[in-house]
């Protein structure tokens, strides 16, 4: 079958950076799905995984958002059967969606929204799981009952701000205050459902101060969590949290929480994989957002097709994203 991997890391304007490879068609387990990957889209956690050595020798497969058709099923699968048309993130343990088939678990699998195409359909898994998991199991917010509660999403325009924007305005009930810079962002987080914007090239305190109270319920930093940790430890509000996803460069100073009694956590959307914990939630939480979608409550983030998944539109998508200002989901659909 046709791939696209990498067998050491190298800067992506290198010629072998990524390459079109052949391999094997993958053997199902008992409980996995043999997925014919139909469309895919890129997250910064590929560039990142791109650039670390391989632990063996070969060539490693990435993508970790893919849409397709079930193929075969393993021996103890029981809610999916061949020609399910299927949507997930997938695990950072195993070889990922850049290939024509690939192997996945049942449980972290849902149909994809009818009202989707497969294009569509594979910009949402793993930045709506993201987003899901630090809205509700990290900063403890309930669907329906946030009502005059807060979020502040630092990188509303982003593969995850944006359906943060849209499941906590348009499903969970928050008010939602999203940063921008550049006049395109804030348009895009304008159509995503923020209720505010703010700049942040700009102090942002002073720019919640204006909208509100200025202190924040929850605070989502989708960006380097470095650069904003300060501002986040005087927006949070007193028993409010804050929840991240890009590592800190270096220790992170506590302190100012206690008087708040405000939390800090990390959303890591491959814990519940990679330690097996729960698997199955990710695939209820991808149903319930099939059926949002097709219920016109939440829309997909796609911002640009570069064509067909190959290595040198895949490498042209890694470079956008560590470009740094990417908006919405950059997406690859069929096979040449």
């Amino acid at each position: 079958m046709k791939a696209i991997g990498f067998n050491q890391p190298r800067a992506i304007d290198d010629i072998h950076a990524l390459e079109d490879i052949q391999l094997d068609l993958p053997s199902p387990g008992p409980r996995d799905l043999l997925v014919s990957v139909q469309a895919i889209s890129v997250n910064p956690i590929d560039t990142k995984l791109r650039q670390r050595p391989l632990e063996q020798p070969g060539y490693r497969v990435l993508g970790f958002d893919a849409a397709g058709i079930v193929e075969a099923v393993g021996s103890e699968v029981e809610n999916f059967k061949a020609g399910d048309r299927v949507w997930y993130a997938g695990s950072a343990q195993r070889q990922g969606s850049n290939a024509q088939y690939q192997c996945v678990d049942e449980r972290l699998v849902s149909r994809k929204p009818d009202s989707l195409g497969m294009q569509e359909a594979a910009a949402l898994p793993l930045t709506a799981l993201t987003a899901w998991e630090a809205l509700e199991d990290q900063l403890g917010f309930r669907p329906g009952e946030c009502q005059g509660k807060t979020l502040l999403i630092i990188g509303g325009a982003g593969g995850v701000g944006s359906i943060a924007i849209q499941l906590a305005a348009r499903y969970f009930g928050l008010t939602v205050i999203a940063t921008a810079g550049r006049e395109q962002s804030a348009n895009w987080c304008d159509a995503m459902g923020a209720h505010h914007l703010v700049d942040y090239r700009q102090p942002l305190q002073p720019q919640l101060d204006a909208i509100s109270d200025g202190q924040m319920d929850g605070i989502f930093v989708t960006q380097n969590l470095d650069d904003y940790w300060q501002a986040a430890c005087q927006a949070v509000a007193p028993l409010g949290g804050i929840c991240a996803i890009v590592d800190a460069r270096g220790p992170l100073d506590l302190n100012p929480l206690k008087p708040k009694s405000a939390r800090f956590s990390w959303e890591f959307m491959f814990t519940r994989p990679l330690f097996g914990r729960r698997m199955q939630q990710q695939g209820d939480r991808l149903a319930e957002l099939a059926t949002l979608v097709d219920k016109g409550v939440i829309q997909t983030t796609v911002s640009e097709g570069l064509g067909p998944i190959n290595a040198n539109n895949l490498k042209e998508a890694h470079r956008r994203l560590e470009s740094g200002s990417t908006i919405g989901k950059l997406v690859l659909a069929g096979w040449e």
